[in-house]
């Protein structure tokens, strides 16, 4: 295991970001500390970090606890929680219990931010999940073969701020969109989810924009699409997906391109000074 004296803990969800993250950071020499989540994040991930504490949803103390004992100063935010079992699996200590009934809305952010400043409080930073990866930020420009034209470049113009306008409300970052009409707003349900339910009132042709939140804290929470993403929008023939330059992860990025540019499928990422 990495010898370096540097320390960073990771809380860490479901998906392969954090295994992505676990696999930089020990290139790095830094020593990962990993508290992860019971039935959201992947078991492998124990052979990819130095050590692992698993808890259940909302035990923040735990966390806390977790993260002293093994010297942490410094930790990121990675992976997904299924929002659904939210309300199914969340089994809170006491600290978890005392920080939810203190919010007024339980959204992303409000849940996010405010267990960052009771890290910050215990002596924990929160730090960017994108440090070891920047390489996975969406850059700038047309990723496909295709470009999209005249009418679909108008959709994503008017998605960007139906988006956008979601995001300020912290429902959601992805809105599905045809002729300058909103077929689906993301809520509990998820990205994939919004895009089948989008994709087949469109029939056709649907444009997909997920974009970051306004004020969005990017250090651990960001936008992310991939293989899966496309496979969504093949199986309702969804034709362009328009991302944010900088504020999304792209997983698997060749084989995401290669399977858009198959199903002639349209990916772009736009600057927010564009819209």
């Amino acid at each position: 295991m990495a010898q370096n004296s540097e320390i960073i803990g990771m809380i860490a969800g479901g998906g392969q970001f954090p295994l992505l993250i676990a696999e930089a950071a020990k290139k790095h020499g830094v020593r990962m500390i990993a508290v992860a989540h019971h039935n959201e994040t992947e078991p492998s991930l124990s052979d990819k970090v130095d050590e692992i504490v698993w808890i259940k949803l909302g035990q923040l103390g735990h966390l806390i606890k977790a993260f002293k004992e093994s010297g942490v100063r410094n930790a990121l935010m990675a992976g997904t929680i299924t929002k659904k079992r939210m309300f199914e699996n969340i089994r809170p200590d006491l600290k978890g219990l005392t920080l939810m009934s203190k919010l007024p809305f339980f959204h992303d952010d409000d849940i996010l931010k405010a267990v960052t400043k009771e890290l910050a409080r215990e002596g924990i930073e929160i730090i960017s999940s994108t440090r070891f990866l920047p390489e996975l930020l969406a850059p700038e420009g047309c990723l496909t073969a295709r470009k999209p034209d005249k009418a679909e470049r108008e959709d994503v113009h008017f998605g960007w701020k139906m988006a956008k306008e979601l995001g300020r409300l912290d429902l959601g970052q992805c809105v599905v969109v045809r002729k300058k009409t909103v077929l689906a707003v993301e809520a509990i349900d998820g990205t994939d989810a919004t895009i089948l339910r989008g994709g087949r009132l469109a029939g056709e042709k649907a444009v997909v924009v997920k974009v970051s939140k306004p004020n969005q804290d990017l250090r651990f929470d960001v936008p992310c699409v991939g293989l899966g993403t496309i496979k969504a929008m093949s199986r309702v023939r969804c034709a362009v997906l328009a991302v944010e330059k900088g504020c999304t992860l792209l997983f698997d990025k060749s084989e995401m391109i290669a399977e858009a540019d198959r199903e002639n499928i349209s990916i772009i990422s736009l600057s927010s000074r564009v819209y």
